[in-house]
């Protein structure tokens, strides 16, 4: 159930400063309550004034997503991934918008992505592992492909199967983003230590 009142308070710091950044958080709280098109709305005004608040961008993507503006949101998610590159909130709704549209391989590798980013989601893991089911994807394989992915012309008859040119770029990305993924692990190790 919606907090009316943190809303409420909300808006009245909204209309006595108009420049406030309280946009942002009224955007989260309405879409939160199910409000979306009035989210969209008070994200775009305050967004007009404050075009490079990253978080603001998130929920205007999110709140689009539900109102089932799938280009609208990927356009604000992907603004927001350049500000914020690994803003699980932004790097999930772009999974779910690749879902929707069909785009199984794109959506997997986003939610492989989330889930690097959000460890032990049981949420997050139960979508990875049933897209990876249903795509035949192998979670174990390394993330580098362990074999070319197209047959070499000298390989014995038992050559990797011929992959679609969709799923193989799927797959590379997907291999390219766990190896970033690995990378910033490691330097955030290092700069923690």
């Amino acid at each position: 159930m919606a907090d009316t009142s943190r809303i409420d308070e909300l808006r009245r710091r909204i209309q006595k400063d108009p420049a406030s950044i309280a946009f942002a958080q009224l955007g989260e709280e309405l879409r939160r309550a199910g409000a979306f098109q009035e989210a969209v709305d008070v994200c775009r005004a305050g967004l007009a004034r404050h075009p490079s608040y990253a978080s603001a961008r998130v929920t205007l993507g999110r709140a689009l997503l539900e109102l089932n503006d799938l280009d609208g949101a990927d356009a604000e998610l992907k603004q927001a991934l350049k500000a914020t590159p690994d803003n699980l909130s932004a790097v999930r709704a772009r999974g779910d918008i690749f879902r929707r549209r069909g785009e199984l391989e794109a959506a997997l590798a986003h939610y492989r992505v989330a889930l690097g980013l959000a460890r032990n989601d049981p949420d997050l893991e139960r979508v990875v592992d049933d897209l990876s089911k249903e795509l035949g994807v192998n979670l174990m394989a390394p993330a580098a492909p362990a074999r070319p992915l197209t047959p070499v012309a000298s390989a014995p008859a038992a050559e990797p199967p011929k992959l679609d040119p969709v799923r193989q770029r799927a797959l590379q990305t997907i291999a390219a983003l766990e190896r970033f993924l690995a990378a910033a692990h490691g330097v955030r190790t290092q700069q923690r230590a």
